[in-house]
């Protein structure tokens, strides 16, 4: 052989083994480039906890301090929060600034999600086997559970809000816009607003017939009553419980022992909860928490965080402290240390506006998966992160039908492959996209303008030029791995 075509050798040998390792390489510095990216353009504004200041031991007398209240006015990620969050981020629970509007929208929320447990489990119960039952109908199936779980919960939500069973145009309005939201905020897919403004038309129809059977906040006008459903119940409880559930039931088919452990003993109330808190705390909802201190916070030794600074409480990394072996899935390290004594927080702090489903979400979720794992063996080898972008494909296999071993095996391994290419595709997506979207809030500023125009009340300031209609978006989360709320 020639040098020359000794050098064409190398190199053609050179191109197919990057092509062929693309999916073990690429994915990972597309995603450092991104979050150098989404760094650059948000610039320095945020202080995230823990840090070599405020360790993991002071996380929480940070995150609960009575100036770390303020939600969206003041820091400029919050035009990015809002942007993702629309319709109606203004008076999403979640982003509403302490006070009498806030009160009232909170006690709202927790009267729609109150009731007996047994009544909100068997409720969970009969929407996720309705689900399952129209669903998956043959002896085995490819999903992703994040798609299978969403009309579950539309479902759920829909009969809490309106006390009536769900009807399919309903439930596709609901995924819809659910999916629309949870898409754009993991940076895989545009926000498509037009897909959400159906399921507002819809509320606003709903409300102004009196077909709602609660009082609403009085406080809303009609319109922001309807944004108010949308955001609170249609977009993040649903998104939010698709999530936990996907994470749950992906770690299970991931760890066969806790699985049969629970499909053999489905009354056994406290390993459920072991699995749940491992799963919660490997794999938490929350990934940034944004707050704005409305007054100074001293730290000791003299230091302070002055007012108006932007706090970013980092939830995987507080809860990846305190345990020697944060990495690996372990049911059983809840029957060592209790929850309260552990760096766990799946539902927020008590002191600083908890997750309102924070007692509704566990007894639910153990419902439907009583049911899922009633009718199916699960099993998938994909990778598990905490976004799970790739929405969580897994193998369903009908119980009392399991699959011969060549069979399984081969399916293992095609959702295996099929997965590491996807995250390239995915991967160069969330950088065009997520770039995009951050540059479009930046130039838009929805809450910057909002409130620019209206105090923390929603009432228009005085001699306040009018602002055009805030553009928004999907869900809250911190570009840097934020919530998906």
């Amino acid at each position: 052989m020639t040098p020359r075509r000794g050098r064409r050798a190398a190199a053609g040998a050179l191109t197919a083994a990057l092509a062929l390792t693309t999916p073990y390489w690429l994915p990972g510095l597309v995603v450092t480039a991104r979050m150098k990216l989404f760094a650059k353009v948000n610039g320095d504004e945020g202080v995230s906890f823990p840090n070599a200041t405020v360790g993991a031991d002071r996380f929480q007398e940070i995150y609960s301090h009575p100036a770390a209240g303020g939600r969206s006015r003041g820091a400029a990620l919050s035009d990015l929060f809002w942007y993702w969050l629309a319709p109606g981020a203004e008076v999403h629970q979640e982003h509403l600034e302490n006070g009498p509007r806030y009160d009232e929208v909170a006690r709202t929320t927790l009267a729609i999600l109150a009731g007996p447990s047994q009544d909100l489990a068997d409720a969970a119960a009969r929407c996720a086997a309705h689900v399952l039952d129209t669903t998956v109908t043959g002896d085995t199936a490819l999903v992703r559970l994040r798609d299978l779980m969403m009309p579950v919960w539309a479902e759920f939500f829909y009969g809490l809000v309106f006390r009536e069973p769900c009807p399919a145009h309903a439930r596709a309005l609901i995924v819809a816009n659910a999916e629309d939201v949870v898409n754009s905020l993991k940076c895989v897919r545009p926000r498509h607003l037009r897909r959400r403004a159906r399921l507002t038309r819809y509320l606003r129809r709903r409300i102004a017939a009196g077909e709602v059977p609660h009082r609403l906040p009085a406080g809303l006008t009609p319109a922001e009553q309807a944004y108010y459903l949308q955001g609170t119940y249609f977009n993040t409880a649903v998104v939010q419980m698709s999530e936990a559930m996907a994470h749950l039931l992906l770690v299970l088919a991931q760890h066969p022992a806790a699985q049969d452990a629970l499909a053999a003993d489905p009354a056994d109330e406290r390993y459920f909860s072991n699995v749940l808190n491992e799963t919660l705390r490997l794999y938490p909802l929350f990934g940034v928490a944004h707050r704005i201190s409305t007054d100074d916070i001293p730290l000791g030794e003299g230091t302070v965080l002055p007012a108006g600074s932007v706090l970013c409480f980092n939830y995987p990394e507080y809860h990846a402290t305190g345990h020697p072996d944060p990495q690996t899935f372990d049911p059983g390290r809840w029957d060592r240390i209790a929850a309260r004594q552990a760096h766990h927080i799946p539902f927020g702090v008590a002191a600083n506006r908890p997750c309102p489903a924070w007692r509704l979400a566990p007894l639910a979720m153990r419902a439907a998966t009583r049911e899922v794992l009633d009718r199916f063996t699960l099993d998938s080898p994909v990778s598990h992160t905490r976004s799970i972008p790739h929405r969580a494909p897994c193998l369903l296999v009908r119980r009392d039908r399991p699959l011969p071993r060549r069979r399984l095996t081969a399916i293992r391994t095609f959702l295996r492959l099929r997965d590491r290419w996807e995250d390239v595709g995915r991967g160069w997506a969330q950088l065009v996209l997520g770039a995009w979207m951050v540059l479009d809030a930046r130039r838009l500023r929805p809450a910057e303008r909002y409130f620019a125009a209206h105090d923390t009340e929603g009432r228009p300031l005085a001699g306040a030029a009018t602002p055009g209609p805030p553009a928004s978006g999907p869900s809250a989360s911190c570009p840097y791995g934020g919530r998906a709320s």
